[in-house]
């Protein structure tokens, strides 16, 4: 019933959020090309706090032992990697029109890219063959160590500069106000699909620990 509330209210918020941002939103200085920050930044943010579910949910199976913590990791990690992918795919188109550039060895986007390549060898770990308690344990360390650069994606551009637009925003965005009501209509709008994704996987996590469960039971008969 959560996921169909989520779902709903995710389909709602899509639609407005595309709504204010091809019909509200002004057009900036760089053209139509900028509307694809709006999908960019929540795609980036929901991406960082995936990675801290996986952090999160990482410290607390290894205090508790409790499978359901290192299912919510496992889903956090996946739809982390989703959004993350996204980020790093439109915020190059987003580059390629702004900088002539598709990829720049900028501290926000190496830093970004390294997050990357981590979360995609967590989920290799988590797909290997291996013992299930041993490998939630090894898979809850490696998320709570993964999490390190996530905060060096979030404060690269204030600690090293960037030519990312969060290096200037110090500056000032000089952002109006309805850029910024659509900012954080995508950003509601993407919550409630990472929600519904998030328990939707988790549930399926579960479902598919109970069919290898049954499946080791019938061998050992």
């Amino acid at each position: 019933m959560k996921v169909k509330i989520l779902a709903a209210l995710a389909g709602i918020g899509l639609l407005i959020h595309q709504y204010m941002i091809w019909f509200y939103a002004p057009i900036a200085q760089s053209g139509p090309v900028q509307k694809i920050f709006y999908l960019h930044l929540p795609c980036s943010w929901w991406a960082l706090i995936s990675f801290f579910v996986v952090f999160v949910s990482s410290i607390l199976f290894l205090f508790g032992r409790k499978d359901v913590f290192d299912r919510v990791a496992g889903a956090a990690a996946e739809l982390g990697m989703l959004f993350a992918t996204l980020a790093l795919v439109t915020g190059s188109v987003w580059a390629r029109a702004e900088w002539g550039h598709w990829w720049l060895w900028d501290p926000k986007l190496t830093t970004a890219l390294i997050m990357w390549y981590v979360y995609a060898g967590y989920l290799v770990l988590r797909s290997t063959p291996m013992g299930r308690d041993r490998k939630a344990l090894v898979c809850a360390v490696l998320g709570i160590v993964a999490f390190l650069d996530v905060p060096l994606v979030f404060f690269s551009a204030k600690l090293w500069g960037s030519a990312h637009p969060d290096g200037l925003a110090r500056k000032g965005s000089g952002m109006e106000l309805s850029m910024w009501k659509t900012v954080f209509a995508g950003l509601i709008a993407f919550g409630f699909v990472w929600g519904a994704m998030l328990l939707t996987r988790v549930k399926q996590l579960g479902l598919l620990a109970r069919l290898e469960a049954m499946l080791v039971w019938d061998d050992q008969e």
